[in-house]
This record gives C-alpha cells, structure tokens and sequence, in this order.
C-alpha cells in the first residue's frame, strides 16, 4: 500500500513540475496588448535609413493604432550591439527591434564571436520595406558617372575611397562585390552609422558613398548628392532615371537590403500574430506607402512565416556571398 501511495505521489510530483516548466517556456499571451509602451531598438545611430523607417513606425502606430512605441537607439558594431540587446530582452511583446540584412543576414558570417543566432534567437514579427543600395558622390566630385570610378580607380588602384555605415554591413559588402566584379580597388573608409559617412561625402573628404537608399534620397533630391547608380537588379521606383550596376555590364549584380520588426524568442505567438496584423493593416493604407516611398523604399508585407522563410533563406544565401569575398571582422 505505502508503495502504491508513494508511486502516485512521485507522478502527481512530476506532473506538476512539467507543468511548471511548460509555463515558464510558453507563457500565455495577455488578454490586454499593449498596455505599457513598446520599446523599438534602432541598432543604427539617429539620421540613417534604419533610424528614418523605425521611427516612420513607431509615430505611425502610435498615430493611428493609439499604440505607445518609444524608438531606442542603441548603435555599434554595424548594428550587431542593438541585435544583440534584443536577443537578451523578455519576450512579453514589449521588447522589439528593427533588423535588417546588415545585422542578420551579413554579420553572422563576418564577425567571428558573434553572440546570436538570428535564425535560433529571434522571432520574425513583420517586414516592413526594401529598398537598393545606391552608390553616391558629392555634385562636387569629378565623378560624374560609375564608369569614371572605374577608370579612375584602375589608373591608381587603392586610392579613391567609399564610405559605408560600418563593418559588416550589407552596404559595406556591396562595395567590396562591386571592387570583384569590376576588377578594382576602392578603400573602404568604416564609419558608426550613415550620417557621418553622408558628412564626410558631402565635404569631400571620401569620394563617395554607398548607402541605403532612405538614408541618402534627401540628399539626392536637394541636389547636394549625385547619384551614380543603384545595385539593386532593377531601377528603383523613387529614382527611376538612375541606372543599375547591372545594366552598366555587371550581369546579375543584385544587392538590396529589407528592414522589419523582430521580437526575442520566446514571445507568444499571439503577440507576433497581433503586432503583424497591425503593422500590415498600417502598411496598406496609403498615407504609410507614400511616407515609406518618399524615404526611397518599397512597402512589402508579409506574415511572421513568410518573413521567417525569407530570413532563413537569406541568411544561407549571404554565407556564400561573404565566404567568396574573404571578408571578415574580429
């Protein structure tokens, strides 16, 4: 009989701790969402296309959702830091950050310890945009298209300098593709974020500069930036008289780059469910399409599947890409 009893007792005692262990890991989402404001990490400083998109959101969901989502720039490391922070986050749907290729995508196979695995660590909640790259230089410059880079650049290889975003950033490995492709040399000149990059381009102290799209339109369209050609595969609907890489005789040079919220693992499901609802029914309307088209890209949505797919794909796609450009980052 006490053998029996103490049987019983020893299941009723591991149901209860698998119970207990069930809730830790696959918390119920809340009733009420949200309740409290969101917190948007920006990986990128204030001024750059990752900062002009997430804090595009951000008012825009406050605006019209009466959500309350607070952008918080957490810069460094070509966005590696803020991703990072995320990752260590709870997942209460209160955590969330605005990711891209450069930090996703490109910098698991350039950084050699880097601390996550985007893929394992995060969940995709929405994208929000794409957009190309484009390859700039100041009005000022003597570069007056792509093909006088080139020339220049084979007469005196190692001398005319490119600036990007920083290290391991999708923009800084459209460069190095581009220096392949076209058998040159241009000199990478790293900096912590797009606005000081735009600075020094601006001043003439880089001869050019390759960039989102978002982070530079402004520029180009005030007249101050000339725009020498976009590297996605094809032109770009907010500037469609700039021509592509690809069509100056680089076949099948296609380097672009999409942004979109993610949340830490672990998040409900019907958190991630209810914030791409929300985003996607922002994204639809055509005040946000036309905000998002003004800053140089293109309104894509997609559900968290959808968007999980396209990250996994990506992110076995790049590994090759990084690996064939021997580039790499301590």
């Amino acid at each position: 009989m006490l053998k029996k009893l103490l049987s019983v007792t020893s299941f009723a005692c591991f149901a209860f701790a698998c119970a207990a262990v069930g809730a830790q890991t696959a918390a119920p989402a809340p009733a009420a969402y949200p309740v409290k404001p969101i917190r948007l990490i920006v990986p990128f400083p204030p001024g750059g296309g990752t900062d002009i998109l997430s804090r595009l959101v951000a008012s825009k969901l406050t605006e019209v959702s009466r959500w309350t989502v607070v952008p918080d720039n957490r810069a460094g490391a070509g966005g590696t830091l803020g991703i990072a922070e995320a990752v260590r986050g709870a997942p209460s749907g209160y955590e969330m950050v605005m990711g891209q290729k450069d930090n996703l995508v490109v910098a698991p196979w350039l950084y050699k310890n880097l601390s996550y695995d985007p893929t394992r660590d995060l969940v995709a909640v929405a994208h929000v945009a794409y957009t190309p790259v484009v390859i700039v230089t100041s009005t000022a410059s003597r570069f007056k298209t792509l093909a006088d880079v080139v020339v220049a650049a084979k007469a005196a290889p190692d001398t005319i300098t490119y600036g990007s975003p920083g290290n391991g950033t999708t923009i800084h490995l459209a460069g190095e593709i581009f220096n392949t492709a076209a058998g040159i040399k241009l000199r990478h000149v790293p900096y912590k974020g797009s606005s000081p990059a735009m600075m020094d381009v601006l001043a003439g102290n880089v001869d050019l500069m390759v960039s989102s799209l978002p982070s530079a339109i402004s520029q180009i369209k005030a007249g101050k930036l000339r725009p020498l050609a976009v590297t996605s595969a094809h032109r770009s609907t907010s500037l469609p008289d700039v021509t592509t890489v690809a069509e100056l005789g680089y076949k099948g040079f296609d380097v672009s780059t999409w942004y979109g919220l993610f949340m830490p693992a672990g998040t409900p499901k019907e958190l991630v469910a209810r914030v791409n609802a929300e985003l996607n029914r922002l994204l639809a309307t055509p005040d946000m399409k036309a905000a998002i088209h003004a800053q140089g890209a293109e309104v894509q949505s997609m559900t968290p599947e959808q968007f999980s797919n396209l990250l996994k794909t990506d992110y076995v796609k790049w590994k090759g890409i990084v690996q064939a450009s021997g580039a790499t980052i301590e």
